[in-house]
């Protein structure tokens, strides 16, 4: 399926976005009904139906400026090259949108194909149509209406009949970036048995510790006996740091070395990284695959359903509640207090807390609280230790910030990834609960938790280990097909999603939602929220849910767009 890009010159810029958004609303405030225009109502003369766009080769003007999230991706790049040049966005019937993934052919378009090696396979021999068809899709939103567009979609996963690479010449390369996270050795594993065992790839390295590793480290090969049992373990085997981010020393080191294929494991920060990779790539004209396989312990990634070790930190975050539920239940008036991590997000906390029907109170990052007066914090806390003489809470570390922001004096110190350190949410807690109690007289005692670097550090549980396969394999075939994108699941469908949709945005608990919803009634805590924030936090994930939009797209596919960020990314049941 072929799309086109069409850029206007540096000057034509700031003219064309004033003059692409006045047609867009112009276009977009007509009735979408033919008849009122065709029948007169005091509208002009309808201009000719256009003739229906093909499925394929659909061309869309995009301006340089038209991504303000990715515009601000690119000012912190060390690569100054235009977002838009790199998406590929196709039309098709009934609001049809495909948000395509980059391919050797939109630069190599001479390159030899090469048959699948799978189809003489034995063990996909018995398998019926094992190779996904090239049209085959998935849709970001699958709860629809009778009359709505078919929205936005995104390239469906999986392997191809005709692949870009010969078995001989693969020269694959593994790095892992950021923080620890259940399933991280799986995913290697199953990167290197997978390229093994499907396509009889030799040659795997590692790469040692983080993106530093590129040019700083000697690459360690792999093999699947090498990597036969790491992932029965924690952590990453081949190390992992923040920051290190070179694109022009990493480019050299991968075109010096001959490794045509790039698999990159770790968060939104990570795959902004393998997007300024891929887009030095393409700049040189190189035969290189980048696959990305986002992981967060947090579950922010935007656009996929979850991303791997989520489960597996929600189930070891119930150990850390169960304790703080005996602790408390121990004293009289006795606290648990757990802190969950969550820097932005807090479905660790809100999934921990529903799982375990033992908690009193919630605290995340999207839902502001506040501790004084009629309904804050501190009067719960007191009113249900009178009525249950125990109590359990639960808070994400990004919870609060703004608190106590307000009561220390703190400095924007940010980690080698460009995160702000965040001050610890549930000792400053602990003792304003404590001050609270020894003000009104009145006895108790509180346990704090911190199960973080616990839970970072477990290996995964079985429901990742499943998921971790499916990733990695799934990141292979697309490599192998010549694609670059960022592998994930979107509604249960694995597929490849642009780089700039992962990275421009990032998946946070709708408040507005009724999974929250579901926990203020397990908890039976205060909402903490006035109609003022209810109706700030709807407009805020509307929002930030809206995928960037090219000023130049047709108003068919700014309305597809707009269907498709109508729904939670990570679709609340």
């Amino acid at each position: 399926m072929a799309s086109h890009i069409i850029l206007p010159p540096d000057d034509a810029d700031e003219n064309h976005n004033h003059q692409a958004e006045e047609e867009e609303r112009e276009e977009l405030g007509r009735d979408e009904d033919a008849d009122d225009e065709e029948h007169g109502h005091g509208h002009p003369p309808a201009l000719p139906p256009k003739a229906a766009l093909p499925f394929s080769a659909t061309c869309v003007r995009i301006s340089r400026d038209s991504y303000p999230n990715l515009r601000a991706l690119r000012n912190a790049s060390s690569v100054s090259l235009a977002d838009a040049a790199y998406v590929k966005i196709s039309e098709g019937d009934y609001g049809y949108v495909l948000d395509d993934v980059p391919h050797f052919t939109d630069y190599l378009p001479d390159i030899p194909t090469y048959p699948n090696p799978l189809q003489d396979h034995p063990a996909y021999s018995t398998v019926k149509q094992y190779f996904v068809n090239e049209d085959d899709t998935v849709p970001q939103k699958v709860v629809v209406q009778k009359n709505s567009r078919r929205g936005v979609h995104f390239r469906r996963a999986g392997p191809r009949q005709r692949i870009y690479f010969g078995t001989d010449e693969v020269k694959a390369c593994i790095v892992t970036c950021g923080g620890l996270c259940p399933g991280l050795n799986t995913v290697i594993r199953e990167l290197v048995c997978g390229l093994s065992h499907m396509y009889n790839v030799s040659s795997i390295f590692g790469i040692q510790n983080g993106y530093k590793g590129f040019y700083s480290s000697n690459y360690l090969p792999l093999t699947p006996k090498s990597v036969n049992d790491i992932h029965k373990r924690g952590g990453t085997v081949l190390g992992t740091s923040r920051g290190g981010h070179d694109t022009k020393k990493i480019v050299d080191n991968i075109q010096d070395r001959g490794i045509n294929q790039v698999y990159i494991i770790g968060g939104d920060g990570t795959q902004k990284g393998a997007y300024e990779i891929f887009k030095e790539i393409r700049k040189r004209g190189l035969k290189v695959s980048v696959a990305g396989v986002p992981k967060t312990i947090d579950n922010d990634i935007a656009i996929i359903d979850k991303s791997f070790g989520f489960d597996t930190a929600v189930e070891e975050a119930q150990r850390a509640i169960d304790s703080a539920h005996v602790e408390a239940c121990s004293a009289e008036n006795g606290i648990g207090l757990v802190k969950l991590m969550g820097r932005y997000s807090g479905f660790i906390a809100m999934y921990a807390t529903l799982a375990s029907r033992d908690v009193d109170c919630c605290l995340i990052p999207e839902s502001p609280f506040y501790l004084d007066g009629e309904g804050g914090l501190l009067q719960y806390v007191e009113k249900r230790l009178k009525e249950n003489k125990h109590m359990v809470i639960v808070v994400a570390e990004g919870a609060g910030q703004d608190l106590i922001a307000k009561s220390i004096a703190t400095s924007d110190q940010q980690d080698a990834s460009g995160n702000k350190l965040l001050l610890d949410i549930g000792l400053w807690l602990t003792h304003k609960i404590k001050d609270y109690f020894k003000s009104k007289k009145m006895e108790m005692t509180i346990k704090y938790i911190d199960p973080t670097y616990m839970i970072r550090a477990i290996p995964s549980n079985a429901s990742d280990n499943v998921y971790c396969t499916l990733l990695a394999h799934s990141a292979i075939h697309g490599a192998m097909a010549g694609y670059s994108f960022t592998v994930g699941m979107v509604n249960g469908r694995h597929t490849y999603i642009p780089f700039y949709r992962v990275t421009s945005t990032r998946n946070k608990v709708k408040v507005t939602d009724r999974m929250w919803a579901r926990l203020l009634s397990s908890t039976n805590q205060p909402s903490f929220l006035s109609q003022k924030d209810i109706d700030e936090a709807s407009e805020a994930d509307r929002l930030a849910n809206r995928p960037p939009l090219p000023t130049g797209a047709s108003s068919r596919v700014a309305r597809s767009f707009d269907q498709s960020s109508s729904c939670s990314s990570n679709g609340e049941i």
